[in-house]
């Protein structure tokens, strides 16, 4: 249901893009075009003291995404302005110089950014000033679907049941053909200005695989219904065969969002070209993402506490030396070392083979989650907050619906069910690519077979797998009290 925007006066409406960076199915803009007046498509780069500044692997992409809409918007007879600093400081200059009569935007779900956007909203209001905020990246707010006792939920399976029963008739608005602009444009920061790309070194080469943009993520999600869903179900956690969507960049920075998601693939499996099984697991996952935003916004301190508290008194290990062997792809695991390398590489990792590094950080290390939470968040191009922290979380045991602790991942059995062949490793770890596949993912066994840079370059496991195991089982006992 549109939202009517009343203003006074006659001056133009700032759209405050944020993580919205689209035209198709952007209620802020609908709403915003819906008043016939003048709008303004404006994107800040936050400085507001306690949002939390993005990482470098997504300043890459958010450089590319916002020279896409761009182009899509001057296409269109408009112009994308760009300013840097403190949100609310921004915004009053622009009103100033302008003469706007509101703004609008897309609702976010951390706490810093909830808090700067009611505030921003209160004062705005308070001077006479039209504003209005819109949902455009979740199938649900986070606020309408809670359990019998009134509050969220903390457990996944009933949470996604009873989120599908509030979804309810999607619709997915167009994107316009014209955009409104004022006579006289307000000035704009000249994007390659903000120095977003890495130069120094460009460490960037390998993220030439993705298309950043709105007909960037249109391509994939066409790409993925029509050739990969097929098999997504039963080759999903396989990392060496390329079935998953890749549309988790896209969706972190809105390029795409969940309702048309959503539509999309409902329509295929209505249609019959996909099985409603692969379907309903494809959206599932989709679920999952909106289940972490849920328990973000329900508990805005998980981002660094932990969501169980008991975990606080968890006996964590310091040491420098096992994190820059993860971080680098050289714990000795070919399974770990090929996801670290990948993720490096091309600001991606296959889902299985994240929870796979993430458990062998946690449990076999012993190291902080919120360390590989920070290195995650810095070299992902889809470095969601809900996302990363609830995962991350997930795996340590800490968080919300969460992995038994005693569930430790063999990195050595992971690798020979997911990856039987050595197909990812060989891609990721080439210096063990003439390894045969019954000891690629154990080659400290297979020392007559590895190439002479193997040996000098491989490293032998950081820790043995099964005196880690015994030694994760007694740190998690000891918060039993056993």
């Amino acid at each position: 249901m549109q939202v009517r925007i009343d203003m006074d006066g006659d001056g133009p409406i700032l759209v405050w893009l944020r993580k919205d960076l689209r035209l198709t199915d952007n209620p802020a803009l609908d709403a915003a075009l819906a008043t016939g007046r003048a709008v303004i498509p404006l994107y800040i780069l936050d400085e507001t003291p306690g949002v939390r500044p993005m990482g470098a692997a997504s300043l890459w992409w958010l450089d590319k995404s916002l020279s896409a809409l761009g182009a899509d918007i001057d296409q269109r007879g408009g112009r994308l302005i760009l300013r840097r600093g403190a949100a609310a400081e921004v915004l009053d200059d622009l009103i100033a110089e302008t003469g706007a009569a509101g703004v609008v935007w897309n609702r976010l779900y951390d706490k810093a950014s909830i808090d700067r956007d009611a505030a921003i909203k209160a004062d705005l209001r308070g001077r006479g000033l039209a504003c209005e905020s819109f949902n455009a990246s979740l199938l649900n707010e986070p606020w309408t679907v809670k359990n019998g006792s009134g509050e969220g939920y903390k457990v996944f399976t009933p949470y996604w049941r009873a989120a599908r029963e509030h979804i309810g008739q999607v619709h997915v608005t167009p994107a316009p053909v014209a955009l409104p602009s004022p006579a006289a444009s307000p000035s704009s920061d000249r994007l390659s200005d903000w120095g977003l790309h890495p130069t120094r070194p460009d460490w960037s080469g390998g993220f030439s695989m993705w298309w950043p943009g709105e007909a960037g993520a249109a391509d994939r999600l066409s790409t993925f219904l029509s050739s990969k869903i097929q098999d997504y179900a039963d080759k999903r956690d396989i990392p060496g065969v390329e079935v998953t969507s890749l549309l988790s960049p896209h969706l972190h920075f809105g390029e795409i969002g969940p309702r048309q998601i959503w539509v999309a693939t409902r329509a295929e499996a209505a249609a019959g070209n996909i099985p409603v099984a692969q379907a309903d697991k494809f959206l599932s996952e989709v679920g999952w993402r909106e289940f972490n935003h849920s328990i973000l916004f329900h508990r805005p301190d998980i981002i660094t506490a932990n969501f169980r508290p008991e975990f606080d008194a968890f006996p964590w290990n310091r040491d420098d030396a096992a994190v820059a062997a993860w971080t680098g792809g050289r714990t000795g695991y070919p399974i770990v070392d090929a996801g670290m390398r990948e993720l490096w590489a091309t600001g991606f990792m296959h889902n299985r083979v994240r929870m796979i590094v993430a458990s062998f950080l946690i449990k076999h290390l012993l190291i902080d989650w919120r360390q590989g939470e920070a290195w995650f968040w810095d070299t992902l191009l889809d470095a969601d907050l809900a996302n990363n922290v609830g995962n991350w979380q997930w795996t340590a045991g800490s968080g919300a619906d969460a992995a038994p602790y005693f569930r430790i991942f063999n990195p050595i059995t992971q690798g020979e069910k997911f990856d039987p062949r050595g197909v990812y490793v060989r891609r990721w770890v080439p210096e063990l690519s003439n390894l045969p596949d019954k000891v690629i993912h154990s080659p400290w066994t297979a020392a007559t077979h590895l190439t002479p840079a193997a040996k000098r370059t491989y490293s032998r496991p950081v820790v043995d797998h099964a005196q880690a195991r015994q030694r994760a089982l007694a740190a998690y006992q000891s918060l039993k009290g056993d």
